[in-house]
């Protein structure tokens, strides 16, 4: 599987990542034999780029995978993990925090998570991932969901991450949003190496293409791209689906359905456009993709094995499906 170096760093990914929340009991628990399983599917399908945070499972996601990629050589994959949230252990016998089902993770309320981007809290969430991967360093931190934090994340956890990244703890720094806007102010304030833009850069969603895409282009950085199906309407896209964790609306359905008209035209499955898309930009490292089964894992692969025309992205920007400048 091709890889990309990201940015200015020596950190290479792979073009198919496997996105770990899923492992970590996102919505429905997986069983730890499943979860290991499905790591080792990704291995061997060619996936070396692993992507994880404490958010996912209270640090189940980080565990798991560690114990996964324990006998695998180093220096044959990339991991990266977030900070901006760290985990306060409970002490014994207090309840169970009340938004603990909201955060949409099925484990046990063993800690409370607490936002936190100051230089202290970034070492120190740094420190406690290294501890429940079981590994010396992290190939990719993240600043992870900074959007109501940018004053502290510009000023604090920025800079404690390029102290981190100086003293070799962690191989290249970057932020993971739902948003372009301050991903793209990263880009053009700091020494970031990648951004992680979820949803924004997909069939149904061009709007990194305004100044994401751009700027990171001009400048060398990386961009990783997640959330390519925007949460389900581009994998199956009928009446109930979810766009964006939402129920879509019918006006973004009927513009799913025309986009799946026009790739199975060309003999392309709509998933498999989904998963290209992004690809065609030369500033994409690679797409990330949340897997919770060895299944999932294969699928994914062979939809990136699948060729893709040129004519299917011209005829999609003839019908106004597809844009050049993301407007």
């Amino acid at each position: 599987m091709r890889r990309n170096r990201l940015g200015n760093s020596a950190v290479e990914v792979t073009e198919l990542s496997f996105g770990a929340a899923a492992i970590g009991n996102l919505f429905t628990a997986v069983e730890p034999a499943r979860a290991a399983a499905a790591v080792d599917a990704a291995w061997d399908e060619g996936v070396r780029y692993f992507d994880t945070a404490p958010h996912y499972g209270l640090g189940l996601s980080e565990r798991r995978l560690g114990e996964a990629l324990r006998t695998r050589p180093r220096d044959s994959y990339a991991l990266s993990t977030k900070v901006g949230r760290v985990l306060d252990p409970l002490p014994d016998g207090a309840p169970a925090p009340s938004d603990e089902l909201s955060e949409g993770f099925a484990v046990r309320a063993t800690h409370r998570r607490r936002w936190d981007f100051s230089a202290a809290g970034v070492r120190r969430s740094i420190e406690d991932s290294l501890e429940r991967l079981g590994l010396d360093r992290i190939d990719i931190a993240y600043l992870h969901d900074p959007d109501d934090h940018a004053e502290a994340a510009f000023r604090h956890a920025y800079p404690e991450l390029e102290k981190l990244r100086a003293e070799g703890v962690i191989g290249a720094i970057g932020a993971g949003m739902n948003q372009t806007a301050m991903l793209t102010r990263f880009i053009r304030e700091t020494d970031a190496d990648v951004v992680l833009c979820a949803g924004r850069h997909t069939l149904l969603d061009q709007s990194a293409l305004i100044e994401l895409l751009p700027e990171a282009a001009a400048r060398g950085r990386s961009v990783v791209v997640g959330g390519v199906f925007n949460s389900g309407l581009l994998a199956d896209p009928r009446p109930g689906a979810t766009y964006d964790y939402a129920a879509a609306p019918i006006s973004l359905l009927d513009r799913a359905l025309r986009l799946k008209a026009v790739t199975e035209a060309h003999g392309v499955p709509l998933r498999a456009a989904a998963l290209h898309y992004p690809l065609t930009h030369p500033a994409v490292a690679g797409v990330l993709v949340g897997t919770r089964s060895p299944e999932e894992v294969r699928d994914a692969a062979a939809l990136l094995r699948e060729p893709v025309p040129d004519e299917l992205w011209d005829e999609l920007r003839a019908e106004g499906l597809l844009t050049e400048n993301g407007n």
